[in-house]
């Protein structure tokens, strides 16, 4: 059944919670490396999605499943959380959370360009405007307000920021293709990738008892950027009669997260941050909107 108010309320609720994990990366990784935030968070997120699928008695789905296709669900976890999240916290590592969290959001018009050439699509001019706009937006975050000067403020963390965009597209690309219920699909790759990052971790840091501020802070990123929060915002979709109008509700994330960082991590946020983010939106915005016009002219 629909339920327009609970529908909105647990979208808003989802948008607050993924509007907090910029700042709890800056903070957690104040204590832990990238790597062992990845191993504990993802640890974590295999717990918080194993008792969702238990709690609505769905464990008997995965028994049920054949080899092959259990490989097949699993595979894009090598993408999504192993090598995304790797390369996602670095950049972070690296730069200022006001520059990784917006120049990380433009990963929808990464998507864009990827499935040219993956999924045979075409781009019109507006489309390409709206790329040209979103990242005309990352070039002034990642310099600083200066986008003429070509000087980055952290070269390497903008590469790596800009680099999880292209992961994360590939990783939604992949699973286009696959039919498979989200939350037991999302379960598959955290647990198929889950011996991958305890792998990565043993080989290049080894195993030692992490820092009781730093694990906070990797269950809180388990449960509320790769668990929990996933689960709300699917509901909120089941229960509405218009996704969009809930869906449209995620532009409001970045904008509270520079809010958060500055409050919670301490940062003062530059004036090009705000231009900057305000370019990408934009970009995405005008990206969609194009999109959902092309659609009308397809639907006979």
């Amino acid at each position: 059944m629909f339920d327009e108010r609970r529908a909105l309320f647990l979208g808003l609720a989802a948008v607050l919670l993924w509007s907090t994990v910029a700042s709890a990366f800056k903070l957690s990784l104040r204590y832990l490396s990238p790597v062992q935030l990845l191993f504990w968070a993802s640890l974590t997120s295999v717990v918080v999605l194993w008792l969702a699928l238990a709690l609505q008695g769905r464990l008997r789905e995965l028994l049920w499943l054949p080899p092959g296709s259990l490989l097949k669900l699993g595979l894009p976890g090598l993408l999504t959380p192993w090598l995304y999240y790797l390369v996602l916290f670095k950049a972070y590592e690296l730069l200022p959370a006001q520059e990784a969290q917006p120049l990380n959001y433009s990963w929808a018009i990464t998507l864009s360009l990827l499935a040219v050439p993956v999924l045979g699509h075409s781009l019109r001019r507006k489309q390409l405007g709206a790329i040209a706009l979103s990242y005309f937006g990352v070039l002034i975050i990642a310099t600083r307000g200066e986008p003429l000067s070509l000087e980055f403020s952290n070269g390497p963390g903008v590469l790596l920021a800009l680099g999880s965009t292209l992961i994360w597209a590939s990783y939604w690309i992949w699973q286009t293709w696959s039919r498979v219920d989200p939350l037991l699909g999302l379960f598959c790759n955290f647990l198929f990738a889950l011996p991958f990052i305890a792998l990565t971790l043993w080989l290049t840091e080894g195993f030692s008892v992490p820092d009781t501020r730093g694990l906070a802070g990797a269950v809180y990123v388990g449960i509320f950027e790769m668990g929990l929060t996933f689960l709300l915002w699917l509901k909120a979709l089941q229960l509405t009669r218009s996704t969009v109008h809930i869906a449209n509700l995620i532009y409001l994330s970045p904008f509270l997260s520079l809010v958060l960082i500055h409050f919670v991590v301490g940062e003062t946020i530059l004036a090009s941050s705000y231009i900057g983010l305000l370019f990408i939106v934009a970009g995405v915005l005008l990206q969609n909107s194009t999109r959902d016009i092309m659609n009308e002219e397809e639907t006979p």
